[in-house]
């Protein structure tokens, strides 16, 4: 076998593993319960710092080598998560905490306060209790169904992949109240989250809804991936955005669940703005893969952006999530983390330079601290409302105080009026 360019010549207990379209949450327990029935796992560390790869240090070089054969080109779950795996240059991994992102199964009290119950084999699993809910995802991961020698159905050879797609099915997570949490990062989901059964495995009778959602009727030269994440973050976490070359006007978004998707079609669906009436739909596509080279819309800007871990998605947990109020769009805007002693033409420049018409009507809340300020924008309509914030939301407005400027957020406000008098 060729070695790849940076490759040790000679085999090593180390891994690395660089998971290619990452498209659902990789973290040690994943990585754990496809490298396990190869051999003893004694360390995993999970990095970003070039895309998402994994090292996995085993008790001897053959279960590694095993595990490099039996897995090279494999993907975790259908159609996404492929795996690249050559041999690692360490011959140790340092684990200085155990959590979601790395793990030392030889000395279960790294950085833990509380060490772990032992482990069962009751179970019929040599697993240690790590298959715990992955904080902040709302649901665990679905049971490997593998085994040794590369039988795991999985990769572009079999077809299948190593895990169902952990997607929420329509049971799962919908009736657990707001906040429900799918695959990607992570709203609240429900109590306890779904169960390992449910994961991938649609309920007879019930749909399999996806979370990717398709947009039509978007005015082409108005409109680019960042304004479509303003509008839809209202509703939900998203993931990637994707304009399709072939059909102008029209993009595919991966949200962060099956839900979020509901709430952007109930209230967005055949509303009017920049000319254009967007209509939205569901997508038979489970997830949006990654595009390498994707081309460039009219105003410059890239035709596909990721943004799973974006600071502004609004239900990365359960706290977040449970601020957020769900309001269809509506002629007044409440924006909020604006500077404190922000004046009114500071707010307005912010329209004029995205080329909308400005609020006809500001109303700053009294301030109950002095870290940030508040209030509501009126507009003459729904349409003018939708423009401001699709441009206006996450603008960075000048602190007087830093050099970092407020990325000023914007909503639909429940408020049919802006009243003359704020109350305290």
């Amino acid at each position: 076998m060729a070695h790849r360019k940076g490759e040790p010549e000679t085999p090593n207990h180390v891994l690395l593993m660089t998971i290619l379209n990452p498209a659902y949450p990789i973290t040690v327990d994943v990585i754990h319960t496809i490298c396990q029935p190869y051999g003893n796992v004694l360390r995993i560390v999970i990095f970003k710092k070039n895309g998402v790869q994994a090292m996995v240090e085993f008790d001897g070089i053959d279960p590694a080598t095993r595990a490099r054969e039996g897995l090279q080109g494999a993907d975790i779950y259908s159609g996404c998560c492929t795996l690249r795996i050559e041999y690692a240059k360490p011959s140790k991994l340092n684990v200085y905490k155990n959590d979601a992102e790395s793990w030392d199964f030889t000395n279960p009290n790294v950085g833990m306060k509380e060490p772990p119950s032992s482990s069962s084999t009751s179970s019929g699993s040599s697993r240690p209790p790590l298959l715990q809910e992955p904080r902040g995802f709302g649901m665990n991961v679905s049971p490997f169904r593998g085994g040794m020698n590369g039988q795991m159905g999985g990769g572009p050879r079999g077809g299948g992949g190593l895990f169902n797609s952990p997607m929420p099915d329509s049971g799962g997570l919908m009736g657990s109240g707001q906040g429900q949490g799918g695959p990607f990062m992570g709203g609240a989901g429900g109590p306890g989250g779904a169960s390992l059964s449910a994961m991938g495995q649609p309920q007879p009778g019930l749909p399999q809804q996806g979370a990717v959602l398709m947009v039509y009727g978007l005015n082409k030269d108005k409109m680019n991936a960042d304004r479509i994440f303003n509008l839809l973050c209202l509703y939900g976490n998203i993931v990637r955005i994707k304009f399709l070359k072939t059909k102008e006007g029209c993009a595919m978004v991966q949200m962060g669940d099956a839900l979020a998707v509901e709430r952007a079609v109930a209230n967005l669906n055949n509303t009017t703005f920049f000319g254009c009436k967007m209509q939205l739909g569901y997508s038979k596509q489970a997830f949006l893969a990654d595009v390498q080279q994707p081309y460039d819309l009219p105003d410059g800007t890239p035709s596909f952006k990721d943004y799973m871990g974006n600071k502004n998605n609004r239900f990365i947990n359960p706290e977040m999530a449970s601020k957020n109020r769900i309001q269809p769009p509506s002629k007044i805007l409440h924006f909020f983390n604006t500077p404190p002693g922000l004046d009114e033409e500071t707010l307005k420049q912010v329209f004029l330079e995205g080329e909308v018409v400005e609020p006809k009507s500001i109303k700053l809340f009294p301030s109950k601290t002095e870290r940030s300020s508040s209030g509501l924008l009126e507009f003459n309509n729904i349409s003018e409302a939708l423009e401001a914030l699709v441009v206006g939301n996450h603008a960075p407005i000048p602190n007087p105080n830093s050099k970092f400027p407020f990325i000023m957020k914007l909503c639909f406000s429940s408020s049919r009026h802006i009243p003359n008098k704020m109350a305290e």
